[in-house]
This record gives structure tokens, sequence and C-alpha cells, in this order.
């Protein structure tokens, strides 16, 4: 196996490892605490378990800053969090909701280790990568880490319903330690110049991005680029169960487990495309296309139940979504600085997520206030001023290809 072809299985392996415990940290715990009949208001509370995943940014210089011996700066921190999450989640699956306290705490361990082996493979896939394989990289990454999302999700539910809880646990657990095989057997990221005080790690990755030539314009592209993507599917169950009427198995089987497969096929495509045509011809052609299928929500909202237009409107947008994602990751990861890739990356992927944190809880009120059929209107067009922000910044993005 030659160093590229390594390098691309390993990217693929550790997305796969970042994508197994989010489950067990949000969906699969609330119906595991709701099965141990744990008090609602608990199970609200603990949604704060993904918080790390939002602000991870302010912590991702010490991961800039320290290097473990031996394994290096990457692999040592990627290594060091899937132990602490494996031994986290063995824990919790030990001690059970039951011992309510300490499988709090534990939790809330295994979700900030969660989110730093995020930052510090984020990091590691930006250095390894080569540009001209950004694309592929982000397409394996993005498709093995929604596969996690579905083994530790819907299969962990089946499982848990025929072998118990305890067990099904076990089985999606003893998976992450393909991840701890891939870290020990891949190649360290070349040395690059490393901060020289965490100080320093912390405030030149921002000096850094705002000093380039048209930074302000990055910053709200990146800002802008998914927003009307994530609008739209801000309410989407809610719409297909309430706004059309389809029953809870037609929306758990087309939209949770059809959306999830047609994505993965989507980050495929994003992937392949983008090895024949430049990054910024992708970002334009997949915001067109994620613009687009926002229609196909205004459309069955004005034709109302049909499952062949229920089917098509699942199918396009989670496809058209998987092939903007890959291109976009492809784009955070040209643009973060190999010195202080970790902080750059979560900085920038958590500043992608802002918008749809100010924006989404709108949505309630503007359906409530125009209708369905307004509302995904609206969500087209908020997909529109980010594909008018990229056209000033074409020879940038494209020079992110040859760096």
């Amino acid at each position: 196996m030659n160093k590229r072809t390594k390098d691309l299985a390993v990217v693929t392996i550790l997305g796969f490892a970042s994508g197994l415990p989010f489950p067990l940290i949000s969906g699969t715990l609330q119906a595991w605490l709701t099965y141990e009949g744990i008090d609602i208001k608990i199970i609200g509370f603990l949604t704060i378990l993904t918080f790390p995943y939002s602000f991870k940014f302010l912590w991702s210089a010490f991961f800039d800053r320290y290097s473990i011996n031996n394994l290096g700066r990457r692999r040592g921190w990627i290594l060091i969090c899937q132990l602490s999450i494996i031994v986290g989640i063995a824990l919790m699956i030990i001690l059970t909701p039951q011992h309510l306290i300490p499988f709090i705490i534990i939790a809330i361990f295994v979700a900030f280790f969660s989110a730093s082996q995020d930052i510090s493979i984020d990091a590691y896939r930006t250095e390894i990568i080569k540009p001209k394989d950004r694309g592929l990289a982000a397409s394996f990454a993005v498709t093995a880490y929604r596969l996690a999302l579905i083994i530790a999700g819907g299969l962990c539910l089946l499982m848990a319903d025929h072998i118990g809880w305890k067990l099904a646990l076990m089985i999606v657990t003893s998976l992450l330690f393909f991840g701890i095989i891939s870290t020990l057997l891949a190649n360290e990221p070349d040395t690059v110049k490393t901060p020289n005080s965490l100080k320093e790690s912390f405030i030149e990755p921002f000096r850094d991005l705002l000093k380039r030539d048209k930074s302000i314009l990055i910053l709200l592209f990146i800002v802008l680029y998914k927003l009307g993507d994530a609008y739209a599917s801000s309410l989407s169950t809610a719409f297909f169960i309430r706004g059309v009427g389809f029953s809870l198995t037609e929306v758990g089987t087309v939209n949770k487990i059809g959306g999830l497969i047609s994505a993965i096929f989507g980050s495929l495509i994003g992937g392949i495309l983008l090895t024949k045509i430049s990054l910024y011809k992708a970002l334009i052609l997949f915001g067109i296309f994620q613009a687009l299928s926002n229609l196909m929500f205004m459309a069955i909202a004005i034709v109302g139940k049909s499952l062949p237009l229920f089917i098509s409107t699942v199918v396009i947008e989670n496809v058209t979504g998987g092939m903007g994602t890959t291109a976009f990751l492809a784009l955070l990861m040209g643009l973060c600085n190999r010195g202080f890739a970790a902080t750059q990356y979560a900085l920038l992927s958590s500043l992608a997520s802002l918008g749809r944190v100010i924006i989404g809880p709108t949505s309630g009120f503007v359906v409530e206030n125009i209708g369905w059929t307004a509302f995904y209107f609206i969500t087209f067009l908020v997909s529109i001023p980010g594909l008018f922000f990229i056209i000033p910044l074409k020879n940038y993005i494209n020079s992110l290809s040859k760096n």
C-alpha cells in the first residue's frame, strides 16, 4: 500500500471513529435514559452534552501547542482521546443511568474527549492529505462518519431491543478499537513549526485568518454557504409529520434511514466530482443544487401528501447536501495553516454552525406566521447570498488547490 492510499484509508477509518461516539451522548443516550425511566427534564437538560462540539475552538489551541512524545502532535492526542472515550463509555455501561450523578459526570467526560478527538482528527486530515486529494478525503471521511451515526444510532437501538442495552453498547463501543489500530499504524504528518507558547497558539490562528486577502468575505462565505440548507432541514421532521401528514414509520424509514443513505451517496459523488473539477466550480455548482433542493420542500407543501414526492424530496435534499458538505470540508482543509490546523479548523467549523444556531430558532415562529410554503421559499432565498459571496473569491479558492 503506497502512502497516498494509506493516508486516505486512515482518514476514512478516523472519520468513522469520529462519528461513533456522537449518538452515544445524544440520540442513543436519550433513548437509553428514556428506557431506564429517567425524568424527561433531566433528559432535556443533558442536551448540553453536545455543547463541546460547538465550542471546541476554545481549547483547540492546546492541541496545536503540545506534542506527545514518540506518537507526535496529531496521533498522540488522537490516541489519548480515543482511549479516554472507550474508558468513559465502558464506565457508563457499568454504572447504567440508575447511578445518575456519576453517570452524568462520566458522560460529560466522554463528550469533552469526543469533541477533542474531532479537533485532532480534523487537524490530522488537514495536514496529511495533499491538496489534490482533499475532495476525496472529505468525501470518505463524511461517508464513514455518517455510517458510524447509523451504527451507533439506529442499529444500536435495534440491537438494544433484542439483546439489551449493555450488550448492544458493548458491541458498538468495541468498534472504536479500529480507530485505535488505525491511529497506531498511521503516518504522522510532516513536522511544521509549532507555536512557542499557548498564548501564541491561541492568538496567531485568528491573526493569520484576519490578515489574509479578502478575509472578511471568506468568513462571511463560511457562515452563509450551508445556511439555507440548514434552515430548510431544521423543521423537516415536524413538517413531514405535522405539515404533510406522514406517519412516524414513513418518516423514520424515508427521512431518517433513506436520508442518511442519500447523504452518503451525495458525499461520494461530491468527492468523485472534485477530482474532475476545481473546488471553486464545485462550491458554486453544489451550492446551486442545495438551494434548488429547498424548492422540493415547497413543492410538497403545495401538493400535499404524496409518497413519491416525499421520497424524491428526501433523496434530492440529502444528495445535494452531501455534495455541498464534501466541497465545504475540502475548502476548510485548504484554508487552514498547517502550523495551527487544530485551532483554525475548529474555529472555522464552529463559525460555519454559527448561522444555523442563530437562524434555526426562528423557524417555528416563521412557519406559524406565514405557513410552510412561504417558509421553504424563504429558505431558498437564504441560500442565495452565499453563492454571490464566493464569486470574488475565485482566484483565492483556486490557489488553495496548489498549496
